[in-house]
């Protein structure tokens, strides 16, 4: 039994291991030194909302579920495909994006500034006409709200799904107002403070959403065609379908992406055994205890 425990730890670790490097990047293990261990002030206490929601292993469904509800905005649409080598790197994209949750989340104030500065810089090049003759930029208050409640509402969306603990109603009101600091921060400039004010916001948008040949051709990558070694593709799959199921129904018709009802049955299935193999593979890691070998006597 002592191997056993030992080989399953050593599992545990390896598989953990990956998951992390893959989502944080070469530089990992730094980075979350820096973040976590550098004193000062944060701009988040300890016990708030978005300090629990955004350590869960169910944010890589919403993440997912995010990029694919992102896509429906044809101006921001336009801006990622003329401006993101997201086919090319989409790892790269990864990391700095988790990289930019963990530092305003949990790193100090100055880190969290300077990660805003940083993404801010980024927008400010960012600009161009989309297909449709329209002008985009990126630093358009307008755009970039869009980009936070399609962020934040599919975050909450897969917590209230596969969180580990549930939230209270105040506390999803929390994490939404919390959400709202790093949204002015960025440049958005009256970002929803409570689930009814993000509801509304988010409807008030429908109008202004399609899906055009890059954001369908963006969604069948993202679920389909991802850049990953066969052993991870079931793995994947699992989280393509929990991803999906978030959506909102017009949005997969609209992506391309409708799950049948068998299909769409089986995905809060698939979704749980995913976070919950994430959130065991990912928990605090401590070296396994070699076992012991018995001697057996000389004859």
């Amino acid at each position: 039994m002592d191997a056993l425990r030992y080989g399953a730890e050593r599992l545990r670790r390896d598989v953990g291991t990956a998951i992390f490097a893959r989502v944080a990047g070469p530089d990992g293990e730094e980075v979350r030194s820096r973040i976590h261990d550098t004193p000062g002030p944060r701009w988040f206490a300890p016990d708030r909302p978005i300090r629990t929601v955004h350590a869960d292993a169910s944010m890589f469904v919403g993440g997912l579920s995010a990029l694919l509800l992102q896509t429906l905005h044809p101006l921001a649409m336009a801006a990622v495909d003329q401006h993101s080598a997201y086919r090319h790197s989409p790892w790269g994209r990864l990391q700095r994006t988790s990289v930019f949750l963990a530092t305003t989340t949990y790193g100090t104030a100055p880190d969290a500034q300077a990660a805003v500065d940083r993404v801010r810089s980024v927008h400010a090049e960012v600009h161009g006409a989309a297909p449709d003759g329209r002008r985009y930029d990126a630093t358009d208050p307008h755009l970039l709200e869009w980009v936070h409640l399609a962020e934040i509402r599919c975050f909450l969306a897969a917590y209230r799904r596969y969180g580990a603990e549930p939230l209270t109603p105040r506390q999803e009101d929390g994490y939404v107002a919390d959400t709202a600091r790093v949204a002015r921060a960025l440049g958005v400039l009256t970002p929803p403070t409570d689930v009814a004010g993000l509801e509304r916001r988010f409807a008030e948008f429908h109008a202004e959403l399609s899906a055009t040949p890059a954001a369908r051709e963006a969604a069948r990558y993202l679920v389909l065609d991802p850049p990953l070694p066969l052993v991870a593709r079931p793995a994947y799959l699992g989280l393509s379908l929990a991803a999906v199921d978030l959506l909102p129904w017009w949005a997969r018709i609209a992506l391309g992406l409708p799950l049948p009802m068998p299909v769409r049955a089986s995905a809060p299935v698939a979704g749980h055994l995913l976070v919950r193999g994430i959130r065991w593979a990912t928990r605090p890691q401590q070296p396994p205890e070699r076992p012991e070998r018995s001697e057996t006597p000389e004859a």
